[in-house]
């Protein structure tokens, strides 16, 4: 018998967090927008009765902000974080082991208490991680991943549940299999959900008695493996073969548009030191490196530029600092004067692991180096992201994200720490 799996997930997790530390959001409708201010990334139970739909424009929701008095707020990705390591900080009584897959969902690992009251222990959780932090969750239990997010599902949009489901019963498995939609299941996409339908397949119960082998013929051994676990099959007993990551890119719009090259340069050294940092977290190499840049492509009446250029990167390198030198090649042969850029970013290509990486030649002593970017992620892990930085990269940034609505750092930043009075 496998062991139990639970997910547990936040509900409305970038507005809970913002509601933690402030009382005046409570009750009131309020959307927390993307980097940059662009659009509508979370909302809360208001804010969706107001008919705002993920991904909203924020200039068009204007009107509707005005008209109901929406409370709006930047993204505030520090709090989010921190606020993620109070919520699993407050499960680890509670599980054997657990894996984050989500900055708002945990898959939770019950083994060693299957003897107790799996739903009673699921309850007392969301108890515990609700005086920890004040964020609502669900829970859904399960014997595999993915019948796990369909019992989490479940626990959300059906009261009956009371925020804890339990699909290891047959009976109530198979109730929210057969009323869940294929298109809704975790790891169906758009293509996949229309040729099941044209089987007439629609629903999770109709997937889940698909056979394997067609299953596999239909939607590769991606969908095989998702069949597999709605049967109740582990994954890891479905012979799979994970892909190599083939590349990588770090792309942002810039809060205010950029005219100069020294600016350009600043974002574009930004990305690449990311883009290095990133490298060495999934202990990758890159062999291609692209920069790009364009204007506003929605304002067709100003001058339109779009520049590009891509350089090979020998030896293949994770070094951020040989990413950056590489974009300046980029950026100097893309450039041109008199645009008003507001987008940039860089594509890394040809990616293999580290270890696998081809040597040449006359290639030198890497360890010195390799240190250094290890010295610069440590620093930067523990006081945050661009705390050290190179000089290409600058201090101003006039480039950086617009985030006029940013709540404080109320829990990493001494100066912001909310102040108390009796």
């Amino acid at each position: 018998m496998t062991s139990p799996i639970a997910l547990i997930d936040c509900n409305n997790y970038y507005v809970s967090c913002e509601r933690a530390f402030d009382s005046s959001l409570v009750g009131v409708p309020v959307i927390v927008l993307s980097n940059n201010d662009g659009c509508a990334i979370a909302r809360s139970a208001e804010a969706k009765a107001l008919g705002i739909k993920m991904g909203d424009p924020a200039h068009h929701l204007r009107d509707l902000i005005r008209q109901h008095g929406i409370k709006v707020r930047s993204s505030n990705y520090t709090l989010y974080g921190d606020m993620q390591r109070r919520v699993v900080a407050a499960c680890l009584a509670f599980v054997r082991d657990f894996e984050i897959y989500s900055i708002d969902e945990i898959f939770l690992d019950f083994a060693g208490f299957e003897e107790r009251d799996l739903v009673a222990h699921a309850h007392a959780l969301r108890q515990r991680v609700w005086r920890w932090t004040t964020i609502p969750t669900c829970v859904g239990i399960a014997p595999t991943k993915t019948l796990a997010k369909l019992a989490n599902a479940a626990a959300k949009r059906r009261p009956e549940f009371g925020g804890v489901a339990d699909l290891r019963d047959a009976g109530v498995r198979e109730v929210v299999l057969s009323t869940f939609p294929t298109d809704d299941i975790w790891g169906v996409g758009g293509a996949t959900a229309r040729k099941l339908a044209d089987l007439g397949i629609t629903t999770a119960a109709a997937l889940r008695d698909m056979p394997l082998k067609q299953a596999r013929g239909v939607g590769t051994v991606v969908l095989e493996r998702l069949v597999a676990e709605l049967q109740g099959i582990p994954a890891d007993a479905v012979e799979t073969v994970e892909p190599t990551r083939k590349g990588m890119a770090v792309t942002r719009s810039f809060g205010t548009p950029l005219h100069d090259f020294d600016g350009m340069m600043g974002a574009l050294s930004q990305y690449a030191m990311r883009a290095g940092e990133k490298l060495r977290q999934h202990g990758l190499v890159a062999g291609r490196f692209t920069v790009f840049f364009h204007t506003n492509r929605h304002k067709p009446d100003r001058p339109q530029y779009a520049g590009s250029r891509s350089t090979s990167l020998h030896p293949m390198t994770s070094d951020s600092l040989e990413l950056i030198a590489a974009a300046r090649r980029c950026a100097e042969r893309a450039w041109r004067d008199g645009y008003a850029y507001t987008k940039a970013g860089v594509l890394l290509d040809d990616l293999l692991p580290a270890e696998q990486r081809p040597r040449t030649l006359f290639e030198g002593d890497t360890a010195p180096r390799s240190r250094l970017m290890a010295a610069i992620d440590e620093v930067n892990g523990r006081f945050g992201k661009f705390t050290a930085v190179t000089a290409s990269q600058g201090f101003r940034r006039q480039w950086r994200l617009r985030s006029d609505m940013r709540s404080p750092a109320w829990t990493t930043r001494l100066e912001e720490v909310p102040t108390v009075r009796a």
